[in-house]
């Protein structure tokens, strides 16, 4: 059995799987490029708060942690809609007590290494950017970013669990013949803003859910935090009318978001402050293959898939990579030999397919959530979904509440139901019959 095994970030995936592969007996050693973020204050305005679904929590209770993570969770059942007239509704995600739960990146991230490091066999090395890896004898080096002197370290295997802009991968890009590459970088940036407390701690807004301000080409959203503040990340093009480009002084900022959002201006005291420090940030989507060498190399979380954040699912997709590949440690035996080449072909084609929904789901969220002909359409399927639970789940609910559900397959259930609805949606009257049962058994026998 290999004993010893490096992995490259320290990260969420980085950190959960040090637990799993520790609790079967390896010997870990984590190195992580950033200094350790529990001694050091994290840069204002690089976070979007995360939503945990049932896809994270099962990664989690994996390793009979979800409990200590859930202490800095807050439910969100539904998505709660601020229109420009000052207008708003809350939409359920699902069934009553179904719900997404917001975490503060930062907060997660620090609990997790914590836990890494309660067991006796995984040790973090802070500041140490991997250089190279060396697939013929599986050494790392790195450079310690403070005192840049140089290590290396040899292991049985290598996990590559450093983000988007991963060294382990890069490393594998030039070492390795027809490896394939795509990134993407969506039209909009992001930044993120803040909704403080009240005077006396109190939740501004509706504590329990997503609240968004859809606008068409952009959008503000907002998630709330334990402390009673809500992290708010304006998603915006870079260029154009409405853009970051456009939006240079605090005069601008302030016309912007007196027409835009004039419901959250009064709410957001350091508005103007917040805008002119944080940077902008950009949105990328990589796709690459393959996801794993020789057998003893693995790229895994954002390293393999980094996707947009508008389904909520880049963490729960990296947390499902984890509890997949230790089903397969238990299904091959520890025979590594069979577990890499059955992660890559069980995991590539769920991470493009969740990357393609997290891109359609923008365009969701920022058009179609005040529509009444999309807002109609989710209400027939949730109906129909009521009435024949084993014939249609709605794909919303399959990617984030059905974690033995693939990606991949939502996808093309997703896509089935689309063309059906595309016909119910066309039909004269809908407004009128959508509950009714002609329109019920028309659904039926579509599915035939």
């Amino acid at each position: 059995m290999s004993k010893q095994i490096n992995i490259v970030g320290a990260g969420l995936v980085g950190s959960l799987l040090s637990i799993y592969l520790a609790k079967r007996g390896y010997k870990i050693n984590i190195y992580e490029r950033r200094p350790d973020m529990r001694k050091t204050t994290i840069s204002a305005g690089k976070s979007i708060n995360l939503a945990l679904s049932d896809r994270g929590w099962r990664g989690l209770q994996g390793v009979g942690i979800a409990d200590e993570i859930k202490k800095i969770a807050i439910p969100m059942y539904g998505r709660f809609i601020h229109n420009r007239d000052g207008s708003t509704g809350f939409f359920p995600y699902g069934k009553k007590d179904q719900a997404i739960y917001s975490v503060s990146r930062g907060e997660i991230n620090m609990r997790l290494m914590d836990l890494a490091e309660q067991q006796s066999n995984v040790k973090i090395h802070f500041n140490e950017r991997c250089t190279q890896v060396d697939r013929a004898s599986l050494t790392a080096h790195f450079e310690n970013d403070s005192t840049k002197q140089t290590t290396s370290s040899k292991s049985d295997l290598l996990f590559g669990a450093d983000g988007a802009f991963a060294a382990s991968r890069l490393n594998m890009q030039l070492s390795s013949d027809r490896f394939e590459y795509n990134q993407h970088y969506i039209e909009a940036g992001y930044k993120e803003l803040i909704i403080p407390p009240g005077k006396n701690g109190e939740f501004l807004l509706e504590k329990n859910a997503l609240h968004i301000w859809p606008r068409g080409s952009f959008m503000m959203i907002a998630l709330p935090n334990p402390d009673g503040n809500f992290t708010c990340t304006l998603f915006l093009p870079f260029e154009g009318e409405k853009s970051f480009a456009k939006l240079k002084t605090k005069e601008a900022v302030k016309k912007f978001f007196d027409e835009e959002f004039p419901s959250a201006v009064p709410l957001m005291p350091t508005l103007l402050d917040d805008f002119m420090n944080n940077p902008v940030s950009s949105l990328v989507t990589v796709k690459c293959f393959p996801w794993t060498f020789d057998n003893k190399i693995a790229l895994i979380g954002d390293a393999a898939h980094a996707i947009v954040p508008f389904y909520g699912q880049g963490m729960n997709c990296g947390f499902e990579d984890c509890v997949v590949l230790d089903e397969l440690i238990t299904k091959h035996k520890e025979n590594w030999e069979a577990i890499f080449p059955e992660y890559q072909t069980l995991r590539k084609p769920d991470g493009d397919a969740i990357a393609d929904l997290a891109i359609a789901n923008f365009v969701e969220m920022r058009d179609k959530t005040t529509d009444p002909i999309f807002l109609l359409q989710k209400k027939i399927e949730a109906r129909f979904n009521e009435k024949h639970p084993d014939k249609w789940i709605p794909l919303y609910s399959m990617v984030t509440y059905s974690p033995h559900i693939r990606y991949s397959t939502a996808q093309k259930e997703g896509q089935k139901q689309q063309a059906i609805m595309d016909m119910i949606m066309s039909k004269s009257g809908i407004e009128q019959k959508w509950d009714s049962e002609e329109v019920e058994k028309e659904i039926l026998s579509m599915l035939k």
